[in-house]
């Protein structure tokens, strides 16, 4: 081979070379796109649950958001069972949650059965007008009916009756019902006579009206 001829091949060869790094080098970065993007279901290329590069992961908010229904459904069933509590017979009872009221009755009621069951042989009228301002109903009547007994006993045997209450208790309270069970003591007094002293149980059944507790019913019990 002359000396030209080899010249002339050489650059040949060069390029040939050249040609194969080339190769080389997009076999290479096709393995490393191939090792940086593994194959997922979705086809993304990502594997941890993460919607870009960058951003959070979709699972806490997700997760979050159940947590809040599951705490706005818990809230619902305590607060209906709350609503259930307090409106049971118990709760409802006001002598069992508000003294004040229960202080109102007992003291309405203690005072009127004081009133209506002390009488003098000569103060009967003041008893019969006591009457008509503290009952109302079934136990103005029965009051009324028995009341002319009480006066025409008083004036003959010269009697005077005198009754305390000792004990009241209120075993149901609304805001315009009550009932009571009342303990009292009266002295009988005849003229020439010792005091007598005897004990009564009354079951006192009392109305708000007008701004005023009546009773309605008394019973013995």
């Amino acid at each position: 081979m002359s000396e030209r001829t080899a010249l002339e091949s050489k650059p040949v060869a060069d390029e040939d070379r050249v040609d194969e790094d080339r190769v080389d080098e997009d076999r290479v970065d096709e393995d490393r796109v191939d090792d940086a993007e593994p194959d997922s279901p979705d086809g993304t290329g990502r594997t941890d649950g993460t919607d870009e590069p960058g951003r959070r992961p979709r699972w806490p908010r997700i997760l979050g958001a159940l947590l809040t229904v599951a705490l706005l459904a818990t809230g619902g069933v305590l607060f209906a069972e709350g609503q259930q509590l307090r409106d049971t017979p118990a709760t409802a009872n006001l002598a069992l949650t508000d003294a004040e009221a229960t202080t109102r009755v007992t003291g309405d009621v203690s005072n009127a059965l004081g009133r209506i069951f002390s009488y003098g042989p000569d103060a009967t009228a003041l008893t019969k007008d006591a009457a008509q301002q503290v009952l109302a109903g079934k136990a103005l009547q029965q009051y009324a009916a028995l009341f002319g007994q009480v006066e025409k006993q008083a004036a003959d045997q010269k009697l005077t009756l005198t009754t305390h209450v000792v004990r009241a208790g209120v075993t149901r309270l609304t805001g315009s019902s009550a009932h009571l069970l009342v303990f009292l003591d009266q002295v009988y007094e005849r003229r020439g006579r010792p005091a007598t002293t005897a004990s009564a149980q009354l079951s006192v059944t009392a109305e708000l009206r007008d701004g005023q507790w009546r009773i309605v019913e008394i019973g013995s019990t």
